[in-house]
């Protein structure tokens, strides 16, 4: 195996794994651990990997993906953006609250955490503690149904007396999008 196709080996288990030690790699690639080290260390250079405390694992410019919405496509530029970090530490970005929640319920085990922005603040906020309006009376150019974040219910329920909706909690309303997506297609989804 040439040290490209061992280097392309390693990226490629280090995104399914997230971190190796340099013995593993050497074991599997049935090399010794200097060369192991050797083909590491273009990619090292080329800030394609790091060494860590338990071995190597992928830069986080590696990790971060496009401006795309992993669900729908979409730019993912703006305030409505959802972030799901996968235990790989690789992110995925939403383009809106309701694809971010799509997009979890696929990739629930991969995913440690999911970030979001309350509507009102511009704060970030855990989307597991987060409160979830949908079908509000407020057009927002985004995905349909239409979900709108909040850091509490209480924030919700005011922003629902003037603009109507319904509020969820987070699995609340995967199941909520779920149902209504079932009853319709989404209006970006390839």
């Amino acid at each position: 195996m040439l040290p490209i196709e061992r280097q392309q080996q390693i990226l490629s288990w280090l995104e399914n794994e997230g971190t190796l030690r340099v013995s593993e790699i050497s074991k599997r690639l049935q090399v010794a651990e200097m060369t192991v080290y050797r083909d590491l260390k273009p990619l090292i250079a080329q800030k394609k990997v790091f060494k860590t405390s338990n071995g190597i694992t992928l830069s986080m410019e590696t990790h971060i993906s496009s401006n795309r919405c992993s669900y729908c496509y979409k730019d993912t530029n703006s305030r409505f953006s959802v972030q799901l970090i996968k235990k790989n530490q690789q992110i995925e970005q939403a383009c809106c609250p309701h694809c971010g929640l799509l997009r979890y319920n696929d990739i629930e085990n991969e995913v440690s955490q999911i970030i979001c922005r309350d509507f009102l603040k511009d704060t970030t906020i855990s989307a597991k503690t987060a409160a979830f309006l949908l079908n509000a009376e407020l057009n927002l150019n985004c995905c349909e149904p239409q979900v709108i974040v909040f850091d509490s219910t209480k924030q919700a329920a005011k922003f629902q007396q003037g603009f109507g909706g319904e509020i969820y909690s987070f699995n609340e309303a995967i199941q909520a999008i779920i149902a209504e997506m079932n009853s319709k297609a989404c209006c970006h989804k390839e």
